[in-house]
């Protein structure tokens, strides 16, 4: 079987290997990728169908605090490619963007296949072989890259190589984790995957279950253990997601490891202070029933009404201060995270401490980015910001060790 010598093997069609790719090949190398799929960045057209949020404008510090733990890691490959350089680069494709209401970045588009076409053609344009349904299985005896292909086994000898294949959440688009155990018989650790951005399951009643599953909570604030998060929620089957319950995932997913449970507190009118709240509800109530009276004077929908009964029982106070008060903190207890199968991404991956930088210390000359290592990080933008970050990055340190 003939061996393939390419200066850099790219292995990972996502947007941390296409970047990668790109930046070494505009350097002159010789590129290729190899990605199991059909097709390139299929998780990338995925997250396109909620408008493709690219990154996030907030001031840098709050957006480096974003990545929790791994945020001082990340810092350096963050300010190597900021958020305006992600932008100015995908306006260079001819994808304008424009800031949200909330901060957050998007093509004007609102969708990811656009700028994945022209970034395509930039790569192509650029001299990068691409090999699609092409799986890689480790390496083989002789040490060469080894991999699966529709054609046969292909071995493949660079001399570098850049890892970029996921995390282990979307399986179906290519990410699933299958390199793990692959990376840990060379000797590097490698955390368990655990799930991030994903909703959380309880004990709804059945009758509020079955009335308002797929319902929104709109414009709420969602406190736990003193981190708050505003925005939308979702009523699911079998629990609770969305936006506003993905920013504090993380946090909620470690309590319910630890103790079983999270108790999560809803605040259902964040921009009416207790006492304007208790000042609305001392209005005469005359003959309403409790449920018309919440609608009139504190403006809650059928479904904010159905989880104050979900969270203070049927019961609910009727002295205004402490209804007030039940509405500004509904107690909600979570008792289970949701599988890695319905997560937007995960934590966990290869450790920090098994890299040189970016560069595997058990594997000389194998570098890695993206979802692979093990950070984690909201909604927002700070996902795809991290994944092309660590992209540029190790095409970087790649360049620099092959002088």
């Amino acid at each position: 079987m003939p061996v393939e010598k390419p200066d850099v093997a790219v292995v990972g069609g996502g947007p941390a290997g296409l970047m990668a790719a790109e930046v070494l090949s505009a350097a002159g190398l010789s590129v290729a990728v190899f990605e199991r799929m059909p097709t390139l960045g299929r998780k990338f057209l995925m997250a396109g169908r909620g408008g493709l949020n690219l990154t996030h404008s907030e001031d840098f510090e709050r957006f480096v605090g974003r990545y929790g733990a791994a945020g001082e890691r990340l810092r350096p490959m963050l300010e190597a490619f900021t958020p305006a350089d992600l932008t100015a680069w995908a306006e260079g494709l001819g994808q304008a963007t424009f800031v949200g209401t909330s901060g957050r970045v998007f093509p004007k588009a609102l969708k990811a296949s656009p700028l994945l076409r022209a970034w395509i053609a930039r790569l192509e344009g650029q001299g990068v072989a691409l090999n699609l349904r092409s799986t890689w299985t480790g390496w083989t005896a002789a040490g060469d890259l080894a991999f699966e292909t529709p054609d046969g086994p292909r071995a493949v000898r660079p001399r570098a190589t850049i890892l970029a294949l996921g995390g282990a959440s979307w399986a179906r688009l290519g990410s699933d984790g299958a390199w793990a155990p692959l990376l840990a018989a060379r000797g590097a650790a490698v955390a368990p995957f655990r799930s991030a951005n994903v909703g959380f399951g309880l004990a709804w009643t059945p009758m509020f279950r079955e009335r308002f599953a797929g319902t929104a909570l709109k414009n709420v604030a969602l406190s736990f253990e003193g981190q708050v998060s505003r925005g939308d929620a979702l009523v699911a089957g079998y629990g609770l997601e969305g936006g506003a319950v993905y920013a504090l995932s993380a946090a909620l997913r470690d309590a319910i490891d630890a103790d079983g449970q999270a108790t999560l507190e809803i605040d259902l009118r964040p921009d009416l202070s207790l006492a304007q709240l208790a000042a609305r509800l001392s209005r005469p109530r005359g003959g309403q029933s409790l449920s018309s009276w919440l609608r009139k004077a504190a403006h809650l929908s059928p479904v904010e009404i159905g989880l104050l009964r979900e969270a203070h029982g049927l019961a609910l106070p009727v002295a205004p201060d402490a209804l007030a008060s039940a509405i500004k903190a509904a107690p909600i207890v979570l008792t289970g995270t949701q599988g890695l199968e319905r997560a937007i991404s995960c934590a966990g991956g290869l450790s920090l401490e098994a890299l040189d930088g970016l560069e595997l210390k058990a594997a000389p000359g194998v570098f890695v980015a993206g979802e692979m290592l093990d950070w984690e990080a909201p909604t927002g933008g700070y996902l795809l910001q991290a994944c092309f970050a660590t992209g540029v990055a190790a095409a970087r340190a790649v360049m620099e060790r092959l002088g």
